[in-house]
């Protein structure tokens, strides 16, 4: 594996565990000759893990839109930092060099960013891992989530394994080493479960007359 692809926050975040969590993945990256994708910022958990791995120098690809850099807000002393028109440019970019993907924690850019990817290994648009870096337990509620979702049956359990876990960076990273792709059609589940309601539709109660 060449390159990861990291999502993280513009900002620091409200533990100081998530800053060092930013830098001890770029550690971790340098020390596996690991490249760095990520979006190409200065401030935040994106510009300490931007840094980090540049300052051992790794090597580091920022993507960044045109009208981000243009505010200022990119690692200008990238020796690779490509400037496209649009966020829809800027993930296929990502997901194009890199070969896997890790969320730090962040807000509605990190979390759609890395769903989206998540989905294009359901789909089977790539096989690529997806982990969450759950430092400081960031991730718990969200983990909580996406498993009351398998028990409302909108996630397949083999899909829901695809989203690797760990609060440790080089444990997280072997996780993705060792990652293998369900061998699962989500069409042809969502169609097993559509045919088997239609077959055994829901019992309901017929409406209670108001007197």
């Amino acid at each position: 594996m060449k390159r990861i692809c990291v999502f993280c926050g513009s900002s620091p975040g409200a533990k100081p565990e998530y800053v060092q969590a930013a830098k001890q993945l770029g550690n971790a990256l340098v020390d596996k000759n690991i490249g760095l994708v990520y979006g190409g910022g200065s401030l935040g958990l994106m510009g300490v893990i931007g840094n980090a791995v540049l300052e051992q120098g790794g090597e580091v690809i920022g993507v960044i839109p045109r009208d981000l850099a243009e505010k200022k807000v990119a690692l200008t002393k990238l020796p690779d930092l490509r400037i496209v028109d649009s966020m829809h440019q800027r993930k296929a970019m990502m997901a194009e060099l890199a070969g896997a993907f890790i969320a730090l924690p962040g807000g509605l850019g990190t979390i759609e960013e890395f769903f989206e990817a998540v989905t294009w290994t359901q789909l089977g648009v790539h096989k690529k891992p997806c982990g969450l870096l759950n430092v400081g337990q960031f991730f718990d509620k969200l983990i909580d989530f996406l498993d009351y979702v398998v028990e409302q049956q909108f996630i397949k359990v083999e899909h829901r394994s695809m989203i690797l876990v760990d609060k440790s960076p080089e444990t997280l990273l072997k996780k993705i080493k060792g990652f293998q792709p369900p061998n699962v059609d989500k069409a042809a589940w969502a169609l097993s479960l559509a045919n088997n309601e239609s077959k055994h539709p829901m019992q309901t109660k017929p409406p209670r007359t108001l007197p």
